[in-house]
Formats: structure tokens, C-alpha cells, sequence
């Protein structure tokens, strides 16, 4: 393969027209397994890959970070009697299996990736070093982020928050199954009401669950912005990029 393909696209014109340059965008691993519940459905994981090669032609340096909750949940797994970092080192190793999935379709797309994880395993990925995250970004690759932070007790939102915070993103996408935040969850309660906007604060003290509140805490105390949206529109991630009124942004 030649350099200028190892590389992958350059940059196209009209980046300047963009809202947001570098993204991290966070999906949950229960998206990756759309209606089975359970595992990972390849045309849903065609679906969301074809949005993320949508962002990443638009010349967009992209991060992404995913759930492990369509295999293990470390929570659940704790609140079922296994132990705690057991669970969660068990989730983290779900977010890899993902990471692994994703990056084979959009390899297969022509998008070229690099998984990075925080926990070693040099046959699948390589280990996570900013600076060779930072150098793939610069290079046109999607970075993967996988295996959480590393640690146990932290979830993988905050891993999004610490990695997009690492990458300089100008903002963190949560992907969800919803069109952003309501005052309860929509899917439960008929009366809850749409919030196009919110500071970090209320977000915090109303406990929303946009993020837990490490992860929330972090992105105030950096600045950096929220976007939460739903995944399924097939166009929702490249309008926010492109500036346009999309879901609800999580703000000072």
C-alpha cells in the first residue's frame, strides 16, 4: 500500500464550513445491537458505519469511543453478585470486541482506522499513547478508543469525556436511541418534555442521565460542550458537525 493510502483521504474543501473540526463521538454498545438486544447486529453496525464514513469524508477528525453494554454490563454484572472489578474489567473487554467490529467495516469501506486500547494487548490493538493517537488524526484515521479509561468503577462515558478531552475535540457527540434530553425518559413517561438546551449543572443536579457525573464534571471543568442526539437518524451527527439545530447541547 502506498503512503498516501496508509494515510487515508485527505481533507476536503470546505472544511472551514464546519462547526465542529475534531469530534468524539460516544456510542453505546446496546446501539450496536439494534432490535437482538444482545451482541452485534451486522446491519445495524453497517448503518451507523455509513454515518461515521459520512462525518469522516466531510474531513472531520474523528474519535469514537463504545459502549460494552451489548455484551457485559460491568454494573449489572455487580449488582448480580460478581464482583465489582471483575465486572468491570469484563466490560472493558466488551467495549474492545466492539471496537475490533467496528473497525473491520470501516476498514472494509475504505475508512482507515486504528484501534488504540488502555489495556495491553498488542495482537488486536495497539496500546493508547496520546501522542500516536493525536499522529492517526493528523493522518486522517478514525481512532477507536477502546477498553475504557484502563481503570475499574470508571464508566465509559467518562473514558469518552477523558479521550475527547486528550484529542482536543471541540465537542463530545453522545449518540443515543432518543433525540436528546427530556425531563424523564421519553419512552416511559408520555409527558416529558423535549430540552434543546442545558447547562452542565442543571444537568447535573436534575439528574437527567446525559452522563454520569465524573464524566459531566469533567466536560464543565474543561469546557468542552455535550451534543446529544439519535443515532438512527442516518443524517443527525454530520448536521450538528455542520452546525445545524440538532438534539440538545449540554453547555455552561
Amino acid at each position: 500500500m502506498s503512503a498516501a493510502g496508509e494515510q487515508g483521504s485527505a481533507a476536503p474543501a470546505g472544511l472551514e464550513g464546519l462547526k465542529y473540526r475534531r469530534v468524539l463521538l460516544k456510542i453505546s454498545g446496546e446501539a450496536l445491537a439494534g432490535d437482538q438486544r444482545f451482541g452485534i447486529s451486522p446491519p445495524v453496525v453497517d448503518r451507523i458505519t455509513e454515518e461515521i464514513k459520512r462525518v469522516h469524508d466531510m474531513g472531520v477528525a474523528l474519535g469514537l469511543v463504545i459502549g460494552g453494554g451489548n455484551i457485559v454490563r460491568g454494573t449489572t454484572a455487580s449488582s448480580q453478585g460478581m464482583d465489582r472489578v471483575s465486572a468491570d474489567y469484563m466490560g472493558m473487554l466488551a467495549t474492545i470486541i466492539n471496537a475490533l467490529a467496528m473497525q473491520d467495516i470501516l476498514e472494509r469501506k475504505g475508512v482507515h482506522t486504528r484501534v488504540l486500547t488502555a489495556i495491553r494487548m498488542e495482537q488486536l490493538a495497539e496500546p493508547y499513547i496520546r501522542r500516536r493517537a493525536m499522529r492517526h488524526l493528523e493522518k486522517g484515521r478514525v481512532v477507536i478508543f477502546a477498553g475504557g479509561t484502563g481503570n475499574p468503577y470508571f464508566s465509559t462515558d467518562t473514558a469518552a469525556v477523558l479521550r475527547g478531552i486528550e484529542m482536543e475535540a471541540n465537542v463530545i457527540i453522545k449518540a443515543t436511541k432518543v433525540d436528546g434530553i427530556y425531563s424523564a425518559d421519553p419512552k416511559k413517561d408520555a409527558s416529558a418534555v423535549f430540552i434543546p438546551e442545558i447547562t452542565y449543572l442543571d444537568a447535573l443536579s436534575r439528574e437527567l442521565g446525559v452522563m454520569d457525573a465524573a464524566a459531566l464534571s469533567l466536560c464543565k471543568d474543561n469546557d468542552i460542550p455535550i451534543l446529544v442526539l439519535n443515532l438512527d437518524d442516518p443524517e443527525a451527527v454530520a448536521k450538528a458537525i455542520r452546525g445545524e439545530t440538532v438534539g440538545t447541547l449540554v453547555h455552561g
